[in-house]
């Protein structure tokens, strides 16, 4: 007897070692779920809402637990994945979608939900292939036999989403015979002597600009090698803190973050270098603001997946672990570079922010504390806005734990599922937040709670979007503001909401410490809401002048 299409999709989702599908079930995409129920090899996680389930895909991947997978059905529930996938389509994070879509039989027919393109219906295909690196729309059952492996290698060989449109006629079609699962291809990368050679002949420092395809390709120990061969100092762009520079891998010589977020002092270390190594980095704006006058005046070098969007000359390298490995290796022995010159002692600088003696905890205080009492191996994974600013710019990455923040569309509420996604694969994780951001998507505390996740949340409560109003402050001389909210009291608000789950509100730091060590050491979810200002000006070179 054949297997169901959906038995068929789990099944190969399974034995090439996924092991959580997130989603939003759904009268169309039911049947993945019933698919997955019997199966202890992998288990269909349930969100509240289908931009978390991206996100959940998305931070399980991006975390390096593997292929994230997320279920959507039709209409509104896969309309609501598309900024996630956007999110991972903008940061090249392999996310695999299968979007549940009405009959066949339907199709162009009036059916509720249609959107097979046909006779004014909503073209799924157009849409999707806009967020994502492939999509196809599966229209008979033998098409799934193809279709599957081809979407997990664009996926995966492409870095994005991949997207499955399966119509729930096809999904319940019966298939004459089991598959087998194929080998996944060696990805391919070019000979990376060009970059060899010109590290053997520079002549003074080497700096080195780390990127996120570093932790994506488990290349963090083979980087470190390759910067105590060069004694070359390392910045990382800012979603990329856990690439370098934490304790084990040349913390001494760190010179912090690139770009808006990031520290003055990495522009110097560039201008005074023979040459400057990007790793695994396009170099976004956002990632590169304030370093263009330096790139300029020294030669740049790339080596990773993608062309950085700075002039350089790039080697293509889709395995950074095996090409950083081979770089080290050549450089050895009579290869080893002779004029490479260990550089100067340059002190950590800061952006200094205008002083602040508003309400509550003061946004550098607070990632002080963080960095004094989260332990090694705890994962972070960051919103967007000033919170998001201060922890980049302040809080330390943990020794062997990732440090997790969404830059390609920026998306507020991304952490909330971004960290439970982690949480399924890794383990403890500490979720840092506004208030802005949790009225979006905060309710996901609740998945995190029914599945008694080590998840602790940081919600900071600023009562606005409070990098809106900063910039209603600076840029519209305050005449005005849209972005206060009225006081609330989150923690108390959750704690009433969700018996059971621990959840306080603090609004000085001595509370705050107190907290953080009861919610780190409680066996589930835990939520910690930290009463701040939202007149405090973050770290963030827009809104600042350059200060040590």
């Amino acid at each position: 007897m054949g297997q169901r299409v959906v038995d068929h999709i789990v099944g190969y989702l399974a034995a090439i070692g996924v092991g959580h599908i997130f989603g939003v079930d759904g009268a169309n995409i039911e049947d993945i779920y019933d698919a997955a129920h019997p199966r202890a090899d992998i288990t269909a996680v349930l969100a509240k809402h289908e931009f978390s389930a991206a996100t959940m895909a998305d931070g399980y991947s991006r975390s390096g637990c593997g292929l994230g997978v997320v279920a959507a059905t039709s209409g509104g529930g896969c309309l609501n994945t598309v900024p996630g996938l956007g999110e991972a389509y903008a940061s090249g994070v392999p996310v695999l979608a299968l979007i549940g879509q009405a009959p066949t039989t339907l199709d162009g027919r009036g059916a509720f939900q249609d959107t097979s393109g046909r006779n004014g219906a909503l073209d799924a295909s157009a849409l999707f292939s806009a967020v994502s690196v492939f999509c196809r729309r599966v229209t008979t059952p033998e098409d799934i036999v193809s279709a599957l492996p081809a979407a997990v290698a664009a996926a995966r060989g492409e870095r994005g989403p991949a997207v499955l449109l399966l119509p729930k006629d096809v999904q319940q079609s019966v298939l004459s015979c089991s598959i087998p699962v194929g080998e996944r291809p060696a990805p391919q990368s070019a000979d990376p002597r060009p970059i060899v050679q010109v590290l053997r002949e520079a002549v003074g420092p080497v700096t080195i600009i780390a990127g996120e395809q570093v932790a994506r390709d488990d290349a963090r120990d083979e980087l470190e090698a390759l910067r105590a061969m060069l004694r070359a100092r390392v910045a990382t762009v800012p979603g990329a803190k856990d690439a370098a520079g934490t304790p084990g891998r040349g913390s001494s010589s760190a010179l912090g973050i690139t770009g808006v977020m990031g520290h003055p002092g990495v522009a110097d270390a560039v201008a005074a270098s023979a040459l400057c190594l990007l790793v695994g980095t396009r170099l976004s704006v956002t990632s590169r603001a304030g370093l263009e006058a330096a790139l300029a005046s020294v030669p740049v070098y790339s080596i990773g997946r993608a062309r950085p969007f700075v002039d350089s000359r790039h080697v293509h390298s889709a395995d950074l672990k095996a090409s950083l490995a081979t770089v080290t290796a050549a450089l050895r022995g009579e290869g080893r570079p002779a004029h490479i010159r260990v550089p100067e002692t340059l002190a950590r600088t800061r952006l200094a922010p205008p002083p602040h003696d508003g309400p509550g905890v003061r946004y550098r205080a607070a990632m002080t504390m963080l960095d004094r009492l989260l332990p090694d191996d705890t994962d972070i994974v960051v919103d967007a806005g000033n919170i998001g600013a201060a922890a980049i710019h302040h809080l330390s990455a943990r020794r062997n734990g990732r440090f997790v923040v969404a830059l390609g569309m920026g998306g507020m509420g991304y952490s909330f599922g971004a960290g439970i996604g982690m949480a399924f694969g890794r383990g403890r994780t500490v979720v840092i937040a506004g208030d802005g951001s949790f009225y979006m998507h905060g309710m996901e505390i609740h998945t995190a709670r029914q599945y008694r996740l080590p998840i602790t949340f940081l919600l900071f409560d600023n009562h606005a979007h409070a990098m809106c109003v900063t910039r209603e402050q600076t840029f519209y001389g305050g005449r005005y503001t849209y972005n206060r909210f009225a006081p609330s009291r989150i923690g108390a608000g959750l704690s009433a909401m969700l018996p059971g789950l621990p959840a306080v509100d603090v609004d000085n730091l001595d509370a705050f410490s107190e907290a953080l060590t009861a919610a780190l050491s409680t066996d589930g979810a835990s939520v910690i809401s930290v009463d701040c200002s939202p007149d405090e000006i973050p770290p963030f070179a827009p809104f600042l002048t350059r200060s040590s």
